[in-house]
């Protein structure tokens, strides 16, 4: 049996089932953790608020806050934190980088909202990200537009670009490496199997 994922709604409801058992600050919104989570199934929204009340624990703190929450959706979408010994120089890329990918999403029409930039780095050799949040319609309607896709080739291709305009082609790295990884299979998709 296949069971779609929950919509907006669905995920506002099922973080109130979890929410019942735990000290949730009246500060917090559910509506606004179920607006930031789009395309998290049930489990995961458990977990989220399971990884917040550690945390929680872990700050001494009695009621779980937004930052809790915001933390425990960073731990669970981009892994735990490293230790923060990267030079200057090494940040300063990543920081380009990472602005690249803004930038271009700023500028691009049909991009995804821009959720979070960080340059801190996260255990599975991540730098830094750019974490965006999709348009809630597309996930739930399973459709997504050619100028959509096209704007996500644009915008992961916007961390290479940065590199290269601030740095030089000389000087660019492998940092892009996942990015063009997803830009490869996204666009063998757009011509094998939807025929763009």
């Amino acid at each position: 049996i296949y069971l779609s994922l929950p919509d907006r709604k669905g995920r506002q409801d099922i973080l109130s089932v979890h929410a019942r058992t735990k000290p949730i600050s009246e500060e917090v919104s559910l509506k606004k953790w179920s607006i930031r989570t789009p395309g998290f199934s049930g489990a995961e929204l458990a977990n989220l608020l399971n990884e917040a009340a550690i945390i929680t624990a872990r700050n001494d703190n009695i009621n779980i806050k937004d930052e809790s929450i915001e933390q425990a959706l960073e731990r669970i979408t981009m892994g735990m934190t490293t230790s923060n010994l990267q030079d200057s120089s090494k940040k300063r890329l990543i920081a380009y980088h990472e602005i690249g990918h803004a930038l271009v999403a700023y500028f691009t029409p049909l991009a995804d909202n821009i959720d979070k930039i960080s340059i801190l780095p996260r255990a599975g050799g991540i730098g830094g990200y750019t974490r965006f949040w999709p348009d809630e319609e597309v996930l739930d309607s399973g459709l997504i537009s050619r100028g959509s896709l096209f704007a996500r080739i644009k915008v992961s291709l916007g961390g290479r670009a940065a590199e290269k305009v601030i740095f030089g082609e000389s000087e660019v790295t492998q940092g892009a490496s996942s990015d063009l990884t997803n830009v490869t299979y996204l666009a063998r998709e757009m011509v094998t199997r939807f025929g763009f």
